[in-house]
């Protein structure tokens, strides 16, 4: 199925139906006084997060949605029955903004979150309720409310754990392949990924986290160059992230630590906030290069980069140091629970 991630829809509640002004004539019931019933109201809109879904390319091909009126009342205190309700799923990590306002209206965290989007019109008032001492004959009734109407943005932002960095071919794809049941395409060219991909690892029978590998960057993404700055906007709701670097590049011309600055500053030039989430360096690839010489060349790149956090050395083809960098990653996910809970 093919993956998208923003479309634009329009919504429309349905009217509340009209109230009526209406008189008991019966015989023998001379004043028999009024009995005009209330209008129904109209069907409302709601979003459901469905965590079977994983795009939102239903609306691209449907963008329009209208609720029913409600049927207008009758007389002999019928009151007219109220339309349907719409339900709209949508997978979980939907973003609804308001075109108009830029209001955020929901923001679709947890499977089964149901948000309203466009209320329903309530009914109009039949003449029953404005019988009064002074007033036994009334004719007034209300007409129904018209239903709310909106143009929405939805966004969809891949809810994970763990999302993976890198330039195109750093090998993300295969590094996902590795440590959990995802099946992304991988081969020996750029921007093989073209959407996001979603892994469950799982560390043990009860301990497991979510990893995205997200499509790779290139320089001026932030900008909308190559693939990459459609999905930065993903990585913003994982918790860490693993900047993957290739150890050992085929072409001598390309400089690593070179390419490695430049997608930081690509981050801090799309999202602050982005730039300063926690993010460890993976050194992949390195079974492309002599044991003896592995060692020398991480440390360059950690050198250059200035880096004195987390760093890993692994092989996501041969699975050489995968194991302990989802340990690691489990750990640090698990202390992060556990500060929040305290």
């Amino acid at each position: 199925m093919k993956f998208i991630d923003e479309v634009k829809i329009q919504v429309f509640a349905g009217d509340g139906g009209n109230g009526v002004a209406s008189f008991r004539r019966e015989k023998f019931v001379p004043k028999g006084g009024p009995d005009g019933g209330d209008g129904g109201h109209g069907g409302s809109i709601y979003a459901l997060a469905d965590h079977n879904l994983n795009t939102l390319i239903d609306y691209r091909y449907t963008p329009i949605f209208r609720a029913k009126r409600g049927e207008n009342g009758r007389g002999s205190d019928c009151y007219g029955k109220g339309a349907e309700d719409i339900i709209l799923r949508m997978p979980v990590g939907t973003i609804i903004t308001n075109v108009l306002t830029g209001e955020v209206l929901a923001d679709l965290k947890q499977d089964q979150q149901k948000a309203l989007l466009a209320k329903g019109g309530r009914g109009g008032l039949g003449n029953i309720h404005f019988k009064s001492s002074t007033n036994r004959a009334p004719r007034q009734f209300t007409h129904g409310e018209p239903g709310e109407k909106f143009e929405l943005k939805l966004e969809l932002r891949i809810l994970a754990d763990v999302g993976l960095l890198g330039l195109p071919n750093a090998g993300k794809s295969t590094l996902i392949r590795a440590v959990s049941a995802a099946r992304p395409k991988v081969a020996d060219y750029p921007f093989t990924t073209l959407h996001p991909n979603l892994g469950v690892v799982r560390v043990d029978t009860s301990r497991s986290f979510v990893m995205a590998d997200i499509p790779g960057l290139i320089e001026g993404a932030a900008q909308g160059a190559g693939l990459g700055h459609r999905f930065l906007k993903h990585l913003s709701r994982t918790r860490l992230l693993l900047h993957v670097i290739d150890v050992a590049p085929f072409d001598d011309s390309v400089d690593p630590v070179q390419t490695a600055w430049a997608l930081i500053d690509e981050l801090r030039q799309f999202d602050e906030s982005l730039y300063h989430k926690p993010r460890w360096l993976v050194f992949n690839k390195a079974d492309l290069l002599p044991e003896a010489e592995q060692e020398a060349a991480c440390q360059r790149l950690l050198d250059g980069l200035a880096w004195t956090d987390r760093w890993f050395a692994i092989s996501a083809l041969t699975g050489e140091g995968c194991q302990a960098l989802i340990y690691a990653i489990m750990q640090y996910l698990e202390q992060l629970n556990s500060a929040l809970e305290h």
